[in-house]
């Protein structure tokens, strides 16, 4: 439509022009240098427009090649991106060979080969070709360099996945020299150095880990956990233990497992008397089966009334299956032999436990129940083995003969 109106104005123009000219073309005349150029209007007007025609078109033959190239570029650039589209689909769909195959191919033409290089060795781990995995993204760190965080995120998610800590470790630790205030690095690093209970190394990153990475509480909470405990573990003095629990946040210090590893520390170092006293005032506060076990297991000083403070548990916790261990385990220090007998039986009637049944197995012993004590420790044995054991061959085939 456009096109048709200045088509019309320009046969306008055209007619208009042309009853002035031949009417009176008029006369041009060019002195220039000594030379002298003379001609009518029409053929001035018609030499003007061929020249502006022939800037024109050399204007387009010169930029022809580069928008040939660009014209060819965007035409790759889209058979790129349905090649990335359809491999996407065809990972996604399964055919993780083909999609491979298709991502790598369109690399070299797309517009951002670092995603078809990651993903190609995403469908390649999948595959469980690691060799190709990594060749993969060999050529994404050459293709793009300044994506080398990138890269190296991608291999140690994939290595943690396999399973390869060691490579896994290296590889963090490299993306670690680039950037140590990378957040999903931190987390993944303290991810593997828990799965390793490397607890010294894991101490070292957590406050980093904490300032930097985005890390859900119960993991944080399970990590400091695991650091403390071997602490606690690793304690062996008086100041030890004791220095060793103060540096335990204050919203940690109720927690089950540090509380068992503290009191274990107290009676390892011989503080029983302390052990006591303060597994008494936790269980008033917080009624918990492993203190509670705890307490049959301390040595206090007087055996006779901390069987008597056990017992007087048993009011409320008539069936607690811990407490009566621990009570059965106070009347064998006190060698009351029938009580302990009775506590135990109650035990394994309510909540059989390999410990219930090493117990049962020494106290049947203590009695000349040798028999049965065997048979006690048999059931224990049983329940910690996946099966039964199978009885050996030649033993049976004597017992047949």
């Amino acid at each position: 439509m456009k096109t048709g109106i200045v088509v019309v104005l320009a046969l306008f123009a055209s007619a208009f022009a042309a009853h002035f000219l031949l009417s009176d073309p008029g006369y041009v005349v060019i002195n220039f240098r000594g030379y002298r150029v003379e001609m009518s209007v029409p053929v001035l007007v018609l030499l003007a427009a061929a020249l502006v025609f022939g800037v024109w078109l050399l204007r387009k033959l010169i930029l022809a090649p580069r928008r040939i190239g660009e014209a060819a570029g965007r035409y790759r650039s889209v058979r790129s991106g349905q090649k990335l589209t359809r491999g996407m689909i065809a990972v996604a769909e399964g055919q993780l060979a083909r999609g491979e195959r298709m991502l790598a191919r369109s690399a070299s033409t797309s517009d951002s080969p670092l995603f078809n290089y990651l993903q190609a060795a995403r469908a390649a781990h999948l595959q469980g070709r690691d060799e190709r995995r990594d060749e993969w993204l060999r050529l994404a760190y050459q293709e793009v360099p300044e994506a080398a965080n990138a890269v190296l995120l991608t291999q140690a998610e994939f290595q943690l996945d396999r399973n390869q800590h060691e490579q896994a470790l290296a590889t963090l630790r490299r993306l670690d020299e680039n950037s140590t205030q990378h957040g999903h690095a931190l987390a993944l690093m303290g991810r593997l150095y828990f799965r390793l209970e490397d607890w010294t190394s894991l101490a070292e990153i957590l406050p980093r880990v904490r300032k930097h990475a985005q890390v859900k509480p119960e993991t944080l909470e399970a990590w400091a956990v695991g650091v403390h405990h071997q602490e606690l573990q690793k304690a062996d003095t008086d100041a030890d233990i004791s220095g060793t629990w103060k540096s335990v946040p204050k919203a940690l210090q109720a927690n089950t497992t540090l509380l068992e590893a503290y009191y274990d520390g107290l009676m390892r170092c011989d503080l029983h008397a302390r052990a006591e006293k303060e597994l008494v005032v936790a269980l008033k506060k917080n009624w918990r089966g492993p203190l509670v076990r705890l307490f049959g297991l301390v040595e206090g000083v007087d055996a006779s009334k901390q069987l008597k403070r056990a017992e007087g548990w048993l009011a409320k916790h008539a069936e607690d299956p811990d407490l009566l261990l621990t009570a059965a385990r106070l009347c064998l220090r006190n060698e009351l032999w029938g009580k302990a007998r009775s506590y135990i039986e109650s035990v394994i009637s309510l909540r059989p436990t390999p410990d219930a049944y090493q117990e049962y197995g020494a106290l049947l012993n203590q009695m000349g129940e040798a028999d049965a004590a065997a048979a006690a420790y048999r059931d224990g044995l049983n329940m910690v083995a996946a099966g039964s054991l199978a009885a050996i061959p030649h033993l049976d085939a004597k017992r047949d003969g």
